[in-house]
């Protein structure tokens, strides 16, 4: 009796953290994406509509200005952090370590100099921010709890999707995330907090955010066309995203860490201004481009230059020592690239929407280039609250790429780290 009494002590007490953990994750997101707005509404000058109609219609010169405001933010902002603070632990080690631990002000800081560049325009992405604060203050609450090991382990990767789900109101998509990703198991003990936490820190960030879907779609036609184009194009986009993926990681392992960021951040950021002045759209974590690409008849030749800008300066502010993310670069690349190929499809095969090859390329290259196959699918279907009739050419692409994706890591393309897979209980 006296054991059974314990078992059920220690899983109300479980129950309660994760609620908390839940609810931590979804303020810290909703406070970091209110800070972004916030950023980008001072930045360029505007106090409603989406960031693409406001950086086009500012001043080449005011764009100039934000990027080099964002290039000394950028390089003095982490010098000084990789000078004077603790070391960073990134979510992936603290959920390895046997009893997870991440610096709460080394974590915030670098959480905050993410979202503030990106809300002046780094071209990299957001999401990295949320998932770390959020994953830091779990990381606190199972310390204060008492929490074994294990379980703190399990939250810690709960409260990074937490975050993601918060920041982009995608509560399925974050636990898919966390379990394919994070922690590497379906088993029931991990499925349960994951799906909580998830749901949680969503509904606290709609006190702040909008419901909305992040990219709304027009109305699509999806037929024989694009479902045979999502298979021919599937194993293209895989060969891609590997390529830019594996860039991305020998650019981010050459970064500067030391004063040479001084000079390298700023540099490489008021060229992106120089860049902005005829092609705006090139700015923020990626979501401009992917709107073009998303929309009912997109320019295909603005959507190739933008295509090309837009992996040369994602590559470079990762060698010049910025930090964030890679997913919504990913939907972007792949979105612009699935219009490029779905518009010329269409001049073979017409009758489908330029946008509905857009959502599928945005699918396939997610997935491939972050070697997350079903969170992929999930989350652009989140994503663009997008018809059903695209599920079947998002899993037909995604297939083609991520195993054409796998034949290019075992011919020697060089496997990206990825966490351990745990099996919880």
């Amino acid at each position: 009796m006296a054991s059974g009494s314990r078992g059920g002590a220690q899983l109300f007490r479980f129950g309660l953290v994760t609620m908390v953990v839940g609810v931590g994750a979804g303020a810290s997101g909703g406070l970091l994406a209110l800070l972004l707005h916030t950023v980008q509404h001072l930045a360029y000058g505007y106090s409603n509509g989406p960031f693409l109609a406001a950086v086009e219609a500012s001043s080449p010169w005011r764009r100039l200005l934000m990027m080099g405001l964002a290039g000394v933010v950028a390089g003095v902002g982490w010098w000084a952090l990789y000078r004077f603070a603790r070391p960073l632990v990134n979510i992936e080690d603290a959920i390895r370590a046997r009893r997870p631990r991440m610096p709460a002000f080394t974590t915030l800081c670098h959480a905050l100099l993410q979202v503030v560049t990106v809300g002046l325009g780094s071209p990299l992405g957001r999401e990295v921010a949320p998932r770390q604060a959020a994953a830091a203050f779990a990381t606190a609450v199972c310390a204060r709890a008492g929490l074994s090991g294990r379980q703190a382990q399990v939250l810690v990767a709960c409260a990074a999707g937490g975050g993601l789900a918060a920041v982009y109101d995608v509560p399925l998509g974050a636990t898919v995330f966390t379990l394919e990703v994070l922690l590497g198991t379906w088993a029931v003990g991990a499925v349960v907090p994951a799906a909580l936490v998830a749901a949680v820190a969503t509904l606290v960030s709609w006190s702040v955010l909008s419901d909305e879907p992040a990219y709304p779609l027009p109305d699509l036609t999806v037929g024989a066309p694009t479902i045979t184009w999502s298979v021919l194009v599937g194993p293209v986009i895989g060969v891609g995203a590997h390529l830019f993926s594996r860039t991305c990681a020998a650019a981010r392992a050459h970064a500067p860490r030391g004063p040479a960021l001084l000079l390298t951040a700023p540099a490489a950021f008021l060229l992106f201004g120089l860049l902005a002045i005829p092609y705006p759209q090139i700015l923020g974590n990626g979501k401009a481009p992917t709107e073009v690409a998303f929309g009912t008849q997109p320019a295909l030749t603005l959507a190739a230059v933008l295509l090309a800008l837009r992996l040369v300066i994602v590559v470079l502010s990762l060698r010049a020592g910025a930090a964030g993310g890679l997913l919504t670069p990913s939907v972007a690349n792949g979105a612009l690239f699935g219009a490029l190929a779905g518009g010329g499809w269409a001049v073979l095969w017409p009758g489908d929407s330029l946008a509905a090859y857009a959502v599928v390329g945005a699918g396939a290259f997610l997935a491939a280039a972050q070697r997350m196959p079903l969170t992929a699918v999930v989350l652009i279907l989140e994503f663009t609250d997008a018809q059903l009739d695209l599920v079947v050419p998002v899993l037909l692409a995604v297939g083609g790429a991520m195993a054409t994706e796998g034949v290019c890591v075992r011919r020697g393309g060089g496997a990206r780290t990825r966490p351990s897979r745990r099996m919880y209980p």
